[in-house]
């Protein structure tokens, strides 16, 4: 386990959580803000850590640990929400919004910054895998088409995989590929200023969370949003363990690393992609507004249990 715990990034996580939660509710400010935020960490600093990390990274089979468990995360939430909406009669949107936020974990503008402070800057190589390869490869290709199937029952595929094809981080990370495939290393200057412009995702990302977040106690969503958290933060990441741990028989650090990023809160992508759609955008918000705050005592109750592996 990483010994020296950095305080500092727990400090920032908070502070500009805080602040944006602070500023959402003075009038002069203006909230739509995060839109804009939004724009800048998905288009300017999530593809910044790829270019920075996935060309350095030295293939092994046992990466696809840590790439598998967002595509298993997301298989998970879409089988137990498509057969338990069919079941209960349940709303094609209201299925949709569930597998899109209780399916994907928060890996990069939660879990790179939290995975940092836990286990060092070392950790982040990890966290990039789960991240990138997995969780925001799901949500570029299987989350639009979840997406835009759940809102209308009939999806475009053509403009689907246009979508996808030309979102601007997917198509860094197929670049960041083949700059690893060849060995091509960008000069140190530019790997600099990537790291720089990366280093934003955390106060950036979490300001705009705290823009977005929304209590609302009358809502119709209570019971939909407890059961998507339960499996969100507390089912998918049991699995995770007792599969990799029990079943592949795996006990590296890059595991621990891996069970502690499933086990994240709600992305937010996600929960942006289901609202875009209008599958139930209240109750997304929900997910992400409750989930960050509680998923700060699961993650500690799972940061404990893989100190055992």
């Amino acid at each position: 386990m990483h010994s020296s715990l950095d305080m500092n990034n727990f400090i920032i996580i908070f502070f500009f959580l805080f602040l944006g939660l602070l500023l959402k509710n003075i009038k002069q400010f203006p909230t739509h803000i995060y839109k804009t935020i939004n724009k800048i960490v998905i288009y300017v600093c999530l593809p910044a850590i790829t270019l920075y990390h996935i060309p350095k990274i030295k293939w092994s089979n046992e990466l696809l640990f840590p790439i598998g468990a967002g595509w298993i995360s997301f298989f998970l939430a879409f089988v137990i929400f498509h057969f338990l909406g069919r079941k209960l009669g349940w709303s094609n949107k209201l299925i949709g919004c569930l597998i899109l936020t209780a399916g994907l974990s928060n890996s990069s503008f939660l879990g790179y910054p939290i995975i940092e402070a836990l286990f060092g800057k070392k950790g982040l190589e990890t966290a990039v895998l789960v991240d990138q390869p997995g969780t925001f490869v799901v949500v570029s290709t299987l989350g639009v088409f979840v997406a835009a199937f759940y809102s209308n029952g009939s999806p475009d595929f053509k403009s689907i995989s246009k979508k996808i094809l030309l979102f601007p981080p997917f198509l860094t990370f197929v670049v960041a590929c083949l700059m690893n495939v060849t060995d091509y290393n960008l000069d140190s200057n530019i790997q600099y200023v990537l790291l720089k412009l990366g280093s934003l995702v955390t106060p950036l990302a979490l300001f705009s969370v705290g823009l977005q977040l929304s209590f609302d106690r009358n809502s119709k969503h209570w019971k939909f949003l407890r059961l998507g958290l339960f499996v969100r933060l507390i089912l998918t990441p049991l699995i995770i363990f007792i599969l990799y741990v029990f079943i592949f028989n795996q006990r590296s650090e890059a595991i621990r690393i891996t069970i502690v990023e499933i086990a994240m809160a709600p992305m937010i992508t996600g929960a942006i992609l289901a609202s875009t759609y209008g599958l139930k955008p209240k109750l997304s918000s929900m997910m992400i507004g409750f989930g960050i705050p509680i998923s700060f005592l699961t993650l500690a109750f799972w940061y404990f249990i893989v100190g055992f592996i």
